[in-house]
């Protein structure tokens, strides 16, 4: 329980980061617009009011009023208790660096994602990287300038970039867990992808939209996302934003790939489920916040694939889902369904991919970010150096430009240093979960029952209501007893998928 504090000082700073925090919301929910009804005509006025709007929150954030709070409170040598303190440390870790950003950078750059944005979406469209590697050009020169005003050099602005992430990790920890990872993970990957057992994706063929839509909320809502402070629409990309008091999600549909649009939903929904978990009361302070993204991956990549993916998931909800399309489904065995829903095949798109290769697609990623932020790859040489890793790291040239660097929205807003949080969130999820079968070994048969509430319960506990208390590698070790590693990972995909497919299926 959070000790309420006489400091008045404390009071009159938390005020003030309540009603800051209403402007970024504002300013997050003209993003969700942005890619869920913005007409294409008013792309630029969405980033111009998206740039005054972000040069006031900077602009309120920087008053030297809130400098001289912190150093009132840091000051005090007792009187505060460790969730106060905890909220003074990430105040002071953000002003600091706020203070740095001169207010035209910021505005700038957030004009910038708004035009790299639309750049983006329209060269994925026409196949056509040169419309978009301008803006990417500038991104680049962005996040290399924000750095240096915060003391980096060019050495180790990539660090700073995860650092805004995932507090606590760098380079150096995330080459050493990658490289242990990609020992086991490569020859675990030849292992499946040679097998003689083929999933059959074809069976999914010619589902309505709105009944997938009608399934996929009856999942989301069942295992704990509340509607009444969410909502979820459709964007080119999946997404999860706002905070625990207005949730906003997205998916999209293709009547002949269902499984995209359920399998993103459960994902944006673990998102959400630690954003709606997170302490309302404490809204706008650190106690509200995530840890960082890998944690925050950790709670989607769980709850899409140790639950969504699992035989008891499906024991519950298959007879529903072929209520809902029963001749789509006509002559498919239980293993057939069950088999091309945890299909292993080479992938050229990301989030199309399983997960047992997923990880793959996020170190090539890593591998590119690190040589582009450090001056070593440049922007026009992209396209190539991504086909070429592509075929060394995933086994797979994709067939175009869309299919590969233009496939993801991260760099159109500059979010270099992210990618690695999602192969982070897998091997967390994985520990996750481990530690949860060990305090919850009846789990599995709640969810034979539809019931998904106790698992849920069990992250609330030891991850949401923490916020942002402790850093990654900290909270790790407290609820697994482990360090961060990727060893819980390539058990559970061995336990998961070669069962599968080095097994006489009946």
């Amino acid at each position: 329980m959070h000790k309420v504090t006489n400091n008045s000082t404390y009071k009159k700073l938390v005020a003030e980061l309540k009603r800051l925090h209403h402007l970024n919301s504002s300013l997050s929910l003209l993003g969700w617009d942005e890619q869920v009804n913005l007409p294409k005509g008013s792309a630029e006025r969405r980033a111009q009011q998206s740039a005054v709007l972000a040069d006031i929150v900077h602009r309120e954030f920087t008053q030297p009023q809130i400098g001289e709070w912190l150093d009132n409170l840091e000051s005090l040598t007792n009187g505060l208790s460790d969730q106060e303190l905890a909220v003074i440390r990430e105040v002071r870790r953000n002003y600091d660096r706020s203070v740095k950003l001169p207010a035209e950078f910021v505005a700038h750059k957030t004009a910038l994602d708004s035009q790299a944005y639309h750049a983006w979406a329209d060269a994925r469209a026409k196949i056509n990287f040169s419309l978009f590697a301008p803006l990417l050009k500038q991104q680049v020169e962005c996040s290399i300038e924000e750095a240096r005003y915060l003391g980096y050099d060019r050495k180790n602005t990539y660090d700073f970039h995860i650092d805004k992430h995932d507090p606590a990790l760098n380079t150096v920890i995330i080459n050493d867990l990658f490289d242990k990872l990609k020992k086991d993970l490569i020859p675990l990957v030849r292992n499946i992808l040679d097998s003689s057992i083929k999933a059959d994706t074809s069976i999914f063929k010619g589902f309505p939209v709105n009944l997938q839509e009608s399934f996929l909320r009856e999942v989301t809502t069942a295992i704990g996302f509340d509607y009444n402070r969410g909502r979820i629409d459709r964007a080119l990309h999946p997404f999860c934003g706002g905070d625990g008091s207005d949730t906003r999600m997205t998916t999209r549909y293709d009547t002949n790939n269902p499984l995209d649009s359920l399998y993103s939903s459960i994902h944006e929904t673990g998102h959400g489920l630690y954003e709606q978990g997170l302490p309302l009361e404490h809204l706008g302070t650190a106690l509200a916040e995530a840890v960082g993204m890998a944690v925050h991956e950790s709670q989607s990549r769980l709850w899409e694939n140790q639950v969504g993916r699992s035989k008891a998931f499906w024991n519950y909800w298959e007879a529903k889902y072929r209520s809902l399309f029963p001749q789509q489904l006509a002559g498919i065995s239980d293993n057939q369904f069950y088999l091309a829903i945890n299909e292993v095949a080479l992938n050229p798109i990301r989030v199309n991919s399983d997960e047992v290769t997923y990880n793959l697609h996020i170190i090539l990623r890593f591998e590119l970010e690190k040589r582009l932020i450090a001056g070593e790859l440049e922007v026009e040489d992209l396209p190539s150096e991504w086909n070429r890793l592509s075929m060394d790291i995933i086994g797979l040239k994709p067939k175009n430009d869309s299919e590969g660097v233009l496939q993801d929205i991260h760099w159109s807003s500059g979010n270099f240093g992210y990618f690695p949080s999602y192969c982070l969130g897998n091997m967390l999820a994985a520990q996750f979960w481990y530690a949860a079968l060990k305090e919850l070994p009846d789990l599995e048969k709640d969810f034979r029952m539809g019931d998904f509430s106790k698992l849920l319960h069990w992250l609330r506990k030891k991850v949401h209501r923490y916020g942002k208390q402790y850093d990654t590698l900290t909270l790790t070790k407290m609820v697994t007893g482990e360090d961060l590693s990727p060893k819980c990972l390539i058990t559970y995909l061995k336990e998961r998928y070669l069962p599968l497919y080095l097994e006489p299926q009946t």
